[in-house]
């Protein structure tokens, strides 16, 4: 448990990783790092992140809330699905995922930002 109270906001994020058509804000607090994903209307992570990451597949697991915008997600496996504002998603590694329609996603995320778009 933490002995004080901590707070930041992402207007003063710690670290700032941007690519095509995105970037990533992190702030860390407790010893851990939330990451807000904002990513533009073209942004693909096989086209966007993958040249960054060199793997085939986005291998940062995550655990994120989508607070606006929408994303269509195909797992190695070949399950496939639709994240929309509200939603909560657990996404394990090898993935990628894409924005859908016309509006930014904005996603908050509690575990893979951290590797997100990172070498």
């Amino acid at each position: 448990m933490a002995t004080k109270a901590e707070w930041k906001h992402f207007n003063s994020p710690d670290e700032v990783r941007t690519f095509n058509h995105g970037k990533v804000e992190l702030v860390n607090i407790s010893g851990g790092t939330v990451g807000r994903m904002i990513l533009e209307p073209g942004w693909r992570w096989s086209e966007d992140v993958k040249p960054i990451a060199g793997t085939e597949w986005c291998t940062a697991p995550h655990f994120q809330y989508l607070v606006s915008g929408h994303v269509h997600v195909r797992m190695a496996d070949g399950t496939e699905f639709d994240l929309g504002p509200g939603d909560v998603s657990n996404l394990p590694e090898n993935h990628d995922a894409w924005v859908v329609g016309n509006e930014p996603a904005v996603l908050v995320d509690w575990y893979g930002a951290v590797n997100f778009a990172k070498p």
